[in-house]
């Protein structure tokens, strides 16, 4: 198969009230410290987000930010981090890996970027007024591999757990700062060589292992790794009989376990995120895993959209192979999109296709609620949704922000914009939505 790429009102005195009852469970929930969330669902608890904007209403503020990333923001009390690649100038002799697909050298018509000198950085915001209070390069020099002209090598998601930040920029490198921006370690890992358009998978976190999906090429050297999150020494690793993908896994707790949830072309896996022993397994999407999974329900719901359209939904707590048991719930054959992830809301699964037309199914069952429902203007999406209370928020690659009820009926509420072009998925915490544009890092909320 040949592969190809795309290039997260309530009165004041009421929301304090609502902060004390929920106590020790208010850092987490307000939070957004990783791709997609709390948890990688890309769901939302805050109750007092603005979901109508404009240049001049509720924009806390703007940043510039240099450079190209598709990181989403992610936020830990009042700091924010992010990362970018700039890009230089080409650098004589500099070239990228050569792939091989199929017993033949593959080279894809948008891979770029080998050539020229590149500088990786970190940056730190004041989440409040947006000032950077500190930037550390990682990394600068000439990439060990191309990436899609569309996308970036600053791509993965930073993760913390409020003492470290730790940033992926694939074959350039893991680090980890404290928030003071002194960098406490680093570690290089082998590839993984991603056919030269890019590393797409985030680092998670699970207790103290920080883990890694690297799966490469044709898969003869795919891996995931489990690494000490306080050191960078590594605690385990499983080879993966998949090929290449930038799907981000999930940690989800299923029948008093922890399951580590990973989409792979070949085999959708899950394993134990503490040994990294395979749990369970069944068949693959069978296409380019990008999208990331969701779960809800005692289930997990994968998909892809390219070349292949599907969504399964698998019963957590299996064991061995489950492909032919009841463990595999419903699939669904249409309406996915390429790259960004679903979003499930109460008993209802949220899919998108690239043009942001949405499907509605019962997460439970799979039966459609209602499909095509479209956006209020035509565009292409490849942020994906997320959701705050019954509200979902779609944004378009042309930087508008479509306000979807959540339920079984499709209405859009509110279109917001914010003037630029948007390829990356919103962060909500705090009170506030962060959505970083082409060129700016924006505060949706009050000052």
């Amino acid at each position: 198969m040949k592969k190809t790429f795309p290039a997260r009102a309530m009165s004041a005195a009421l929301a304090c009230a609502a902060a004390l009852l929920v106590a020790d469970s208010a850092v987490s929930a307000e939070n957004w410290p990783q791709f997609r969330g709390p948890d990688g669902r890309g769901v939302s608890s805050e109750s007092a987000v603005p979901l109508e904007w404009s240049p001049d209403k509720n924009i806390a503020w703007k940043a510039q930010i240099p450079g190209r990333g598709l990181s989403e923001p992610i936020v830990w009390n009042d700091r924010l981090f992010v990362t970018t690649a700039i890009e230089g100038t080409v650098v004589p002799g500099a070239a990228a890996i050569k792939h091989m697909d199929e017993g033949q050298e593959f080279l894809h018509p948008d891979s770029v970027g080998a050539d020229k000198h590149h500088t990786l950085k970190v940056i730190a915001l004041d989440a409040k007024t947006g000032k950077v209070v500190w930037e550390q390069t990682a990394w600068e020099g000439a990439p060990w591999d191309n990436r899609h002209r569309r996308s970036s090598y600053a791509a993965p998601t930073p993760v913390t757990d409020g003492k470290l930040v730790y940033t992926w920029f694939g074959p350039s490198g893991l680090y980890a700062y404290d928030f003071a921006g002194k960098l406490a370690w680093k570690k290089a890992l082998e590839g993984p060589a991603t056919l030269g358009l890019g590393t797409g998978t985030s680092p998670i976190l699970s207790g103290n292992l920080l883990i890694l999906q690297c799966d490469e090429d044709s898969g003869n050297k795919s891996f995931i790794v489990a690494l000490d999150k306080r050191d960078g020494k590594e605690v385990w690793r499983t080879p993966r009989q998949v090929q290449v993908s930038w799907a981000t896994p999930v940690v989800v707790k299923a029948n008093g376990r922890d399951e580590l949830i990973t989409s792979g072309s070949e085999l959708i896996v899950a394993y134990d995120p503490s040994t990294g022993k395979e749990l369970w397994r069944t068949t693959g999407v069978k296409s380019n895993a990008i999208p990331s999974p969701v779960f809800g329900h005692g289930m997990a719901f994968l998909s892809t959209g390219f070349p292949v359209k599907k969504v399964i939904a698998i019963r957590l707590g299996g064991a061995g192979d489950i492909t032919d048991t009841p463990n595999i719930v419903w699939t669904h054959g249409k309406g996915t999109a390429y790259v960004s992830s679903p979003v499930l809301v109460g008993d209802y699964l949220y899919i998108s296709n690239d043009q942001g037309v949405i499907t509605c199914l019962d997460a439970k069952t799979g039966k459609v609620q209602y499909e095509g429902g479209r956006p209020p203007e035509p565009a292409r999406f490849m942020a994906s949704m997320v959701a705050v209370g019954d509200k979902i928020l779609q944004t378009s690659e042309d930087g508008d922000v479509f306000v979807v009820r959540a339920g079984p009926k499709h209405e859009v509420i509110a279109t917001n914009s914010i003037g630029e072009p948007v390829q990356v998925s919103p962060a909500i915490a705090n009170g506030r939505i962060y959505i970083r544009g082409e060129k700016h890092l924006f505060a949706i909320g009050r000052s």
